[in-house]
């Protein structure tokens, strides 16, 4: 069995000390960066991901309000606890097409545990729009394509579950009508790894999606799992 990481740096009782000493530092951040800022706390601790916001400072930015869901990148930590999931600097996406520029750090209990996500999410949009005018003005070679998005965010986990399915039947390179059993279990794979099978009712959707039975979904879980 894989070990939990020790609990090293910050480390926090629970999900109420973790905001009591979060809290002014959310404000502080959104105050200083501006309204386009996002600043999130995550309850990881009950593993409800549909309800994982704990607070929230101008959550105009993804839609969310407290009691909103929490992202792929949520899954897939609860899914392996054992990793470092701390991540900087990376690109996300809004269930609407905008751009995010976020950041996520996740803090564990005294057990090593990991008990709360702590995640800055800057909309680009008005510095995309800044650039654009620039470039109309004075026209200059495109850069290459940035990289896919990291993090879906969406305004509820049902929304980031389709963006995930949309994501591994892409990364397949199939439509799902022309898919061969190989093809659905690798789908299967990519969904496992990022752990959408945390969300409830998740097989309902990829059966759906995948356009065979519930049952096929669970067989072919079963055989991902087994490795």
């Amino acid at each position: 069995m894989n070990k939990l990481l020790p609990a090293e740096g910050a480390v926090f009782a629970d999900i109420e000390d973790a905001h009591r000493t979060l809290a002014p530092l959310m404000t502080a951040i959104a105050a200083a960066v501006g309204d386009h800022c996002e600043v999130v706390l995550h309850n990881l601790t009950a593993g409800d991901l549909e309800h994982s916001v704990y607070a929230i400072v101008n959550g105009h930015v993804s839609g969310r309000g407290v009691g909103g869901p929490s992202t792929n990148l949520g899954l897939e930590v609860l899914h392996d606890e054992t990793a470092d999931h701390n991540a900087f600097g990376y690109r996300a996406r809004t269930h609407d097409g905008r751009d995010l520029l976020s950041s996520s750090v996740y803090y564990r209990n005294p057990e090593g545990r990991i008990i709360a996500a702590f995640c800055i999410n800057i909309d680009l949009t008005p510095m995309q729009r800044a650039a654009d005018l620039v470039a109309s003005l004075v026209p200059a070679p495109r850069a290459a394509a940035d990289a896919a998005p990291q993090e879906l965010v969406g305004q509820d986990v049902s929304s980031v579950l389709d963006e995930m399915i949309t994501d591994a039947i892409a990364m397949v390179g199939k439509s799902p009508s022309s898919m061969s059993k190989a093809d659905r279990i690798e789908v299967l794979r990519l969904l496992e790894t990022r752990g959408a099978f945390h969300i409830k009712r998740a097989a309902d959707k990829v059966s759906s999606r995948l356009g065979v039975s519930r049952v096929t979904v669970y067989g072919y879980l079963d055989e991902v799992r087994r490795g």
